[in-house]
């Protein structure tokens, strides 16, 4: 196969640029560089075909680029010597080439703000009514499933509890025994100041039975699981599974979300109980390190001054976060559109929200039993 060839010849007031050989594009690299650098003299140019013995769609769009560069610099450009096939072939890919459109400055100015905000505030009033809907549909299939248990596909329930809850177990103890630690660091360092170090029993036992434990295991459990409920179900939608089920006669929530919120319910709570436990021995094992206050003692303490309504505060909470990051997750899921770019946004989403939701349930709680003197 003949190579292509580029020559440029220049007058006073033209210039000519010859090609010659097969204009493939396999073999253009051959020519690219003569072709970026080349630099046109005076006010008009000719491009030589005459000698080009086969073009295709590569070599007539090299040309077709070529024209047009030298176009925009102000040079009247003409092809001569074209085969009637080759120009044939260069109109129609001259005529193809696509046209990039200008990108517009963002609108500016308080009216453009004020449509923003308008589009936002609509949107997010539009959600929130999707997302209350989609939590009474998942209450409904709920209590179905629990009026006839043989809808309930109980395999899923025990996989999800499985990866939700049995394998999250190492990571929440480890998060409850680090708190407790630094509950107790912290707080001795600043009770020793006072000579009450003892106390840190309290303090200790208080945060973490009450608010700590079972507050950052949701956390930790919305990030984990609701994250991966998120990505499996869009993942799903994105590949058509769920319209499938629905073809073949399935309820979409009751397959894929009561396993999953189920699994929650039962989980977290267990969960924020390990935290507890691993919390307290944490902040034991400091207490009696930088502070010496022995297990005994501390145990003692435990029992004396920490009502069991500590405990039970933070057990009340926890079926309502297992709820809000359920529904949360697989609400995200079921909103994903077409692709894995709105799979990533949406898990990103679910996981921000139900933090969102956690922290909020938490502090609606908190004043509720402040209220009541709990």
């Amino acid at each position: 196969m003949a190579s292509p060839t580029l020559t440029t010849e220049f007058t006073q007031d033209s210039t000519l640029v010859r090609f010659a050989g097969k204009l493939l594009t396999r073999s253009l690299d051959s020519i690219e560089a003569p072709m970026a650098g080349l630099l046109a003299q005076g006010s008009s140019a000719e491009i030589d075909l005459s000698a080009v013995d086969s073009l295709d769609t590569g070599g007539a769009l090299m040309i077709a680029n070529l024209k047009q560069r030298l176009e925009a610099e102000g040079i009247r450009v003409e092809v001569v010597g074209a085969a009637p096939a080759h120009a044939a072939l260069l109109e129609t890919v001259t005529e193809n080439i696509p046209v990039e459109p200008g990108s517009e400055p963002p609108p500016r100015g308080f009216v453009p703000w004020l449509e923003k905000l308008g589009r936002r505030t609509v949107g997010a009033w539009e959600d929130t009514l999707s997302i209350v809907g989609f939590f009474g549909l998942t209450l409904h299939r709920i209590f179905r499933s629990v009026a006839f248990p043989w809808r309930l596909r109980w395999a899923s329930v025990v996989t999800q509890m499985e990866e939700t809850g049995l394998k999250a177990v190492p990571i929440v103890a480890l998060m409850g025994f680090l708190i407790g630690v630094v509950l107790a660091f912290q707080g001795a360092t600043q009770l020793k100041q006072f000579g009450a170090e003892v106390f840190v029993v309290e303090l200790i036992s208080i945060s973490i039975l009450r608010e700590l434990g079972i507050l950052l295991t949701a956390i930790i459990v919305a990030g984990r699981s609701g994250s991966a409920f998120t990505a499996s179900i869009g993942s799903m939608k994105v590949q058509e599974e769920i319209d499938a089920m629905r073809t073949l006669g399935l309820d979409p929530i009751e397959v894929l979300v009561v396993p999953r919120a189920l699994a929650l319910l039962v989980v977290l709570p267990i969960l924020g109980f390990i935290a507890d436990l691993a919390g307290l021995l944490g902040g034991m094992l400091m207490s009696w390190i930088d502070l010496g206050v022995s297990p005994g003692m501390f145990v003692t303490r435990l029992k004396e001054n920490t009502d069991v309504w500590h405990f039970g505060v933070g057990l009340i909470k926890a079926p309502f976060f297992a709820v809000a990051i359920g529904v949360i997750a697989c609400w995200q899921a079921m909103q994903v559109r077409g692709s894995a770019e709105s799979v990533g946004r949406r898990t990103t989403a679910s996981v921000v929200q139900s933090i969102f939701a956690v922290i909020a349930i938490d502090a609606l709680f908190s004043i509720f039993f402040s209220e009541m003197g709990i």
